[in-house]
């Protein structure tokens, strides 16, 4: 019953620290920088990281949160087919139960 909606946010996170740790060593080892500026640089790239990886997480907060109330919605679902189906039953039996006496009782 999964829904294949893209890739898993795990692989979203993996690809996006991948990337910026890549482009961070890809710029220092090309940009002819200080090492002051190359650590601020380092610091800007860490903050877009640290940022897209709160957006990513709470993204997938956002996204467990609703499918644990769809679960809740379907188990409460659920139970109300069942208690209806065993309250039906117990009125069929009943039903049989109070013919079956009847017929004793002729």
């Amino acid at each position: 019953m999964a829904d294949n909606q893209g890739p898993s946010s795990a692989a979203v996170l993996l690809g996006f620290l991948s990337g910026a740790a890549l482009g961070a060593v890809t710029a220092i080892l090309l940009a002819p920088r200080t090492g002051q500026e190359s650590r601020e640089m380092l610091r800007g790239y860490a903050r877009r990281a640290e940022d897209g990886l709160r957006d990513l997480v709470g993204e997938a907060g956002e996204r467990f949160e609703g499918a644990v109330e769809e679960g809740r919605d379907f188990i409460e679902s659920k139970k109300t087919v069942l208690r209806d189906a065993f309250d039906a039953g117990r009125e069929a039996m009943r039903r049989e139960r109070e013919h079956f006496t009847k017929g004793e009782q002729s």
